[in-house]
């Protein structure tokens, strides 16, 4: 994934305490996501966060599911070592891979996951970027795996509110070839991958997460 610039309020972290980021987004909606991810997750596992961020989903995750074993990935080393930090007393979270989902075949080393997840970036790459990343989950998961996929859409072509459209708006000035999507362009991705596209829920802050199985064999 290329090196993008991007609207301030975009990536938002801050430095807290022993090398942890702490981006307010995160602390806002990890507890709708893990209410989510309740719901939709497999009891246990392997689990893969590609873009993790600061680490706060991935542990907040991690601990509101521990029999999963997750693995975050993050292209950033300062981000890395943010979820690093706060993953050090966790028993089942790898140390961070600096994985970038944009590029192909990186599912030959993520073989057999049983969950993919992945928390608002497809509105800050593009659409062939955003192509390979769901082909690439498509391969990874294990028959059965489900993805869940969040953040903002466009609905049926259409921006629904006033904020969605200046951050759109904003994203797409600093770079043409990013923006919202389309739900209904994501969901035929999905089936074009072979993945069954089991629901999508509507979230807080106008936000969507679509629920995708891999058929088991």
């Amino acid at each position: 994934m290329s090196k993008r610039t991007l609207p301030s309020n975009a990536s938002v972290a801050t430095k807290g305490q022993d090398g942890r980021l702490v981006a307010p987004a995160a602390s806002r909606n990890a507890e709708v996501l893990c209410d989510l991810l309740a719901r939709w997750a497999p009891s246990s596992g392997k689990a893969l966060e590609i873009a993790s961020g600061t680490g706060q989903h991935v542990c907040a995750f991690a601990q509101s599911l521990p029999d999963l074993h997750w693995q975050p990935t993050e292209i950033e080393a300062e981000r890395r070592a943010s979820i690093n930090a706060y993953a050090a007393d966790l028993h089942n979270v790898a140390e961070a891979d600096p994985l970038d989902a944009t590029v192909r075949d990186w599912h030959k080393d993520y073989l057999g996951q049983n969950m993919i997840i992945l928390i608002n970036l497809i509105h800050l790459i593009s659409w062939p970027e955003t192509q390979i990343i769901i082909s690439e989950v498509a391969q990874a998961l294990a028959p059965g795996g489900r993805f869940v996929l969040y953040g903002p859409f466009k609905r049926s072509g259409t921006l629904t509110s006033d904020g969605d459209q200046k951050f759109h708006d904003a994203l797409v000035q600093q770079d043409p070839e990013i923006g919202y999507k389309n739900d209904d362009d994501i969901a035929a991705l999905m089936r074009a991958q072979n993945l069954t596209v089991v629901e999508i829920v509507e979230m807080p802050a106008n936000n969507l997460a679509f629920i995708a199985e891999k058929p088991a064999k």
